[in-house]
């Protein structure tokens, strides 16, 4: 049986050429960014309020241009109207500078 957390113990996996993302959202904020990750979690503020998933559409369409996609392109496992999400992004063009952090594993001098 396949987890629900299909990322592991990362923020994010590659299934062929499908980024998943899990995200842990924060609606209202000052500006749009993203953060760090949190765990299992990528932080993404967006300054949209969260009304009845303004604030998840908000985020995709700020997110699409940063992985080179149209909104279209990225599709919401689930939590449409929660703050914790998971995005699929079909095939991106590009990455953001957090998924080219060096793993905490691996040591490089």
């Amino acid at each position: 049986m396949r987890p629900r957390n299909s990322t592991g113990d990362s923020f994010f996996a590659w299934e062929g050429e499908v980024l998943v993302v899990n995200i842990l959202g924060k609606p209202s904020a000052s500006r749009d960014g993203i953060g760090k990750p949190k765990g299992t979690q990528l932080k993404v503020s967006v300054t949209a309020s969260p009304v009845a998933g303004k604030a998840t559409d908000h985020m995709l369409r700020f997110l699409a241009p940063l992985f080179g996609v149209a909104v279209a392109d990225i599709e919401v496992v689930f939590g449409r109207e929660n703050v914790n999400k998971q995005l699929r992004i079909r095939a991106p063009k590009k990455l953001p500078t957090v998924f080219s952090q060096p793993s905490p594993l691996l040591q490089e001098d």
